[in-house]
């Protein structure tokens, strides 16, 4: 899985080195190719009218000159590059979710067409674009965009392109509603019908969570419908109520998130995904100062990888031919009913010395020591909420097997109820 930042909110397309350094040290190494910073959904909204009243005067539309799109990123392709870090996915330019403009698909599809161009020269992979909406009725959607997409196939295949459709809102009297593709079985079977009328696997999906979120969605459901074809996610943060790109964990009200992080997580875990997770937090980095920028951009990245081992859990426990676990409480019973048949542990330890002897969910509990005298490959799950505190024993205590961290907020099924006594046996 890769992990992909989302550069808006950080980076100055007109003078961007010094984004792509808080990007690069941080320790991103992939980057979104968001094309719309350079043809924002405000100019396409604007088109023909006052066209220059937010741009500087020798600013260029490449709504109006999209043949110049690619010479236009230039620079911004530059300054990732001089950084080594690697484009794997793009965002084509878009409309407003409330838009009032029905005459652009004309332009959206130029704006395409050189956005899979570019990503052609660049080596990107994927490219997200979105549905038509606007003014189309219901029951003419499928068919308005079968002849779009289809009408992208063989310069996405020229360009090694594959393109991705993406759920949308639909902004109704100021309240979102689902749009085009917010049906995961609808979706699934749209990008079926494109890759059998295409003849390969030109088609996929990008999954945004905040879209999700504000169509009151269960993730996990909607992630299963549609399985492998999600080849991207879109990880942001809102309130389910506005548009939002927050940072993951910070739309909280009553000290409860405001995103269904545990069905996102299940849901992505289920289907084994592996491609790209955008983090999008532009909103929440926009408002931080470019003197306090590093710090967030570091706890970003933190908050990614703490979602790529939650989707990864089961592939590291894979890893590893023999683990025992470290704890017998709660997380313990919870990994036994979890993953206990497929991943049996040789035992679990506790610093509890009372325990030692004794059975739990079917594991006999030793004390810390005997973990010296396992062999040197085999994996030490520390099953306990104080993980730093146990790693640092387990260290100075001289071992120096593998040392992972197993985590139960987002298992497959959880026990509410607490450990009890008669839970461990003589």
């Amino acid at each position: 899985m890769n992990i992909v930042c989302a550069p808006a909110g950080i980076v100055d397309i007109n003078r961007p080195a010094q984004g792509m350094i808080d990007i690069k040290n941080v320790g991103f190494h992939h980057i979104l190719l968001d094309i719309s910073l350079n043809c924002s959904e405000y100019e396409l909204e604007n088109l023909g009218k006052n066209k220059k009243q937010h741009l500087e005067e020798d600013a260029l539309l490449i709504s109006e000159h999209p043949e110049e799109l690619a010479s236009n990123f230039a620079k911004l392709i530059q300054a990732y590059q001089k950084e080594g870090l690697c484009a794997t996915v793009a965002y084509a330019p878009f409309l407003k979710r409330d838009t009032k403009r029905k005459d652009l698909t004309e332009l959206l599809t130029v704006l395409t067409e050189e956005s899979i161009k570019l990503c052609g020269k660049i080596n990107c992979h994927y490219l997200v674009v979105r549905p038509l909406f606007a003014g189309i009725c219901a029951e003419e959607e499928w068919e308005a965009n079968r002849q779009y997409f289809l009408s992208f196939v063989q310069m996405a295949r020229e360009n090694n392109v594959m393109i991705l459709l993406e759920n949308q809102c639909r902004d109704k009297n100021g309240h979102m509603v689902r749009g085009i593709c917010s049906d995961p079985k609808e979706a699934a079977e749209w990008i079926n019908q494109l890759n059998r009328e295409s003849g390969e696997e030109r088609f996929g999906f990008c999954m945004d969570v905040g879209a999700c979120s504000l169509c009151g969605q269960n993730m996990q459901e909607f992630a299963m419908a549609l399985g492998a074809r999600i080849k991207a996610v879109r990880l942001r943060d809102c309130d389910g109520n506005r548009e939002a790109s927050m940072l993951p964990f910070t739309c909280v009200n009553l000290h409860q998130t405001q995103t269904d992080w545990l069905n996102f997580i299940r849901g992505l875990r289920r289907i084994g995904f592996d491609g790209q997770l955008i983090l999008d937090f532009a909103d929440t980095a926009s408002v931080f100062s470019p003197i306090v920028r590093p710090q967030l951009m570091q706890l970003a990245r933190s908050v990614a990888e703490y979602f790529k081992w939650q989707i990864e859990l089961e592939n590291l426990l894979k890893k590893y031919q023999s683990i025992v676990l470290f704890g017998a409480g709660n997380m313990c019973r919870n990994y036994m009913k979890c993953y206990g048949e497929q991943y049996p542990p040789l035992f679990t330890c506790d610093n509890n010395r009372s325990l030692w002897g004794s059975s739990f969910c079917g594991l006999e509990v030793k004390s810390p020591e005997c973990l010296l005298d396992l062999p040197k490959d085999c994996a030490i799950f520390i099953c306990n909420i104080y993980y730093r505190e146990i790693e640092r024993q387990l260290r100075e205590l001289g071992i120096e097997n593998p040392i992972e961290f197993f985590n139960d907020e987002y298992m497959p099924s959880f026990y509410f109820d607490r450990l009890k006594r008669r839970d461990i046996t003589r």
